[in-house]
C-alpha cells in the first residue's frame, strides 16, 4: 500500500514489497518448487543429523566438532530463513512481503551468513593451533575459549547486520516496490530506491570485502603454518588424515567465499541480478545442503559415529 509523503503526488513510499523470483509458466514454476523443495529437505535433514550426531557422540565432544556443529546450526538457520517464503512464493499470486518481513528477513540472513564466515575463520584457526601446537591445544582451545570464539562470530556478525539492515531500509523506496529477487537482499533493495545509494553500496562493497579479505588472510596464515608442519612429518597415515580434515574445511570455504564475493565484493554486482540470483541460489541452498556432506564423507570420525548411530536405532 504505497504512502504519500506530506501531500506531495510526486512520491509515494510503500509498505509493502512483490518479490518477482524467478520468471516462467506454471511448469517452470513447479519444477523450481521440487528442486527448492528437495534442497531444503536434504539441508534441514543433513544438518540436523550432523548435530544430533556430534552432540550423542562423546567421541566428537572436541572443539573441532563443537565449531562444526555450530556451522550445521547456522546453515540450518541460514536456509530456513529464505527457503519457507520461497517455496510459498512458487504459487502465489501475490508474492507480497510487508516492509517489517523484507527488512526482518534480511536481518537474520546477514547475521547468519557473516556468522558463517567468522565460523569458517575460526574452525581454520582451530586446526592450525591443533596441528601446529598440540601440546598447547588443550589450553588453548578450552571449552571457554571456544564458546568465546562462537559469541564472537555471532557478534560481528549481529554488528553487520545492524549497519546493513538499517542503512538500507532508511532509504526511500518510492520508485517501485518489485523486487527483482527471491529474497529480500540488499543488491535489488538498492535498485528500486530512489535516493543517493552510493553510501550503502560503499558500506556494501567496503563491510563485505573487509570480512572477506580478513577471514582469508587468518584462513591462508593457518593453512600456510598447517602445509609446513604437514610437509615435516614423516607418518603418511598422519598426512592423510590431515590433508583429510583440512581438505573438507577448504572445500566449504572455497564455495563460501567464492559466491560472496561474486555477489557482494566485486563492482557491477548490484546490476547482474539474473546472475545473482542464480549464485543466490547456490549459496543460500546449495552450500547449507553440501556443507554436512563434505564434513561427514571425508571425515571417518564422523563416518564411524554415523554407522554406531545407525547400529544403536537398529538395536533398539
Amino acid at each position: 500500500m504505497p504512502l504519500h509523503n506530506n501531500g506531495n503526488l510526486s512520491k509515494v513510499y510503500f509498505q509493502d514489497f512483490v518479490l518477482e523470483g524467478f520468471a516462467g509458466g506454471l511448469r517452470t514454476q513447479a519444477l523450481l518448487f521440487a528442486v527448492f523443495l528437495a534442497l531444503y529437505m536434504v539441508t534441514v535433514l543433513g544438518n540436523l543429523l550432523m548435530i544430533i550426531v556430534i552432540t550423542l557422540d562423546a567421541r566428537l565432544h572436541s572443539p573441532m566438532y563443537f565449531f562444526l556443529k555450530n556451522l550445521s546450526f547456522v546453515d540450518l538457520c541460514y536456509s530456513s530463513v529464505i527457503a519457507p517464503n520461497a517455496l510459498a512464493n512458487f504459487f502465489s499470486s501475490s508474492k507480497v512481503i510487508t516492509f517489517a518481513g523484507c527488512a526482518t528477513q534480511f536481518f537474520f540472513f546477514s547475521l547468519l551468513a557473516t556468522t558463517e564466515g567468522f565460523l569458517l575463520g575460526v574452525m581454520a584457526y582451530d586446526r592450525f593451533m591443533a596441528i601446529c601446537s598440540p601440546l598447547r591445544y588443550p589450553i588453548t582451545m578450552c571449552q571457554s575459549a571456544c564458546t568465546r570464539l562462537v559469541l564472537g562470530a555471532y557478534c560481528g556478525g549481529c554488528l553487520n547486520s545492524v549497519v546493513q539492515t538499517s542503512f538500507t531500509f532508511h532509504l526511500p523506496f518510492c520508485s517501485s516496490n518489485r523486487i527483482n529477487h527471491f529474497f529480500c537482499d540488499v543488491p535489488p533493495l538498492l535498485q528500486i530506491a530512489c535516493g543517493n545509494t552510493a553510501i550503502n553500496e560503499l558500506l556494501l562493497f567496503g563491510i563485505c570485502g573487509l570480512i572477506i579479505v580478513a577471514v582469508t588472510i587468518v584462513i591462508l596464515i593457518s593453512y600456510g603454518y598447517i602445509t609446513v608442519t604437514i610437509l615435516r612429518m614423516r607418518s603418511g597415515a598422519g598426512r592423510r588424515k590431515i590433508f583429510s580434515t583440512c581438505g573438507s574445511h577448504m572445500t566449504a570455504v572455497t564455495l563460501f567465499f567464492g559466491t560472496r564475493f561474486v555477489m557482494y565484493a566485486q563492482p557491477g554486482a548490484i546490476e547482474s541480478m539474473e546472475q545473482g540470483k542464480v549464485v543466490s541460489v547456490f549459496y543460500t541452498l546449495v552450500i547449507p545442503m553440501l556443507n554436512p556432506l563434505i564434513y561427514s564423507l571425508r571425515n571417518k570420525d564422523v563416518k564411524e559415529a554415523l554407522r554406531r548411530l545407525g547400529q544403536k536405532h537398529t538395536a533398539m
